[in-house]
């Protein structure tokens, strides 16, 4: 059975590294359970949500190139 529950909306930001444009970023919101990320370009399409220790790993890895 679908949840009736309503959530809060979340709190979505981008990389301070990205341009002013807008249309060409990832955003990110951050949960209790799950980091969140959807492309800036289409923000109606629901979002990918993994948890923090793996957003962490993802992160590590980019970092290193």
């Amino acid at each position: 059975m679908p949840s009736t529950e309503k959530r809060a909306p979340l709190d979505w930001f981008k990389s301070s590294y990205s341009g002013g444009e807008g249309g060409e970023c990832v955003e990110i919101a951050v949960t209790e359970d799950a980091v969140c990320v959807r492309d800036s370009k289409d923000v109606s399409r629901p979002p990918l949500a993994v948890s923090g220790a793996s957003w962490s790993r993802f992160v590590r890895y980019a970092v290193r190139g």
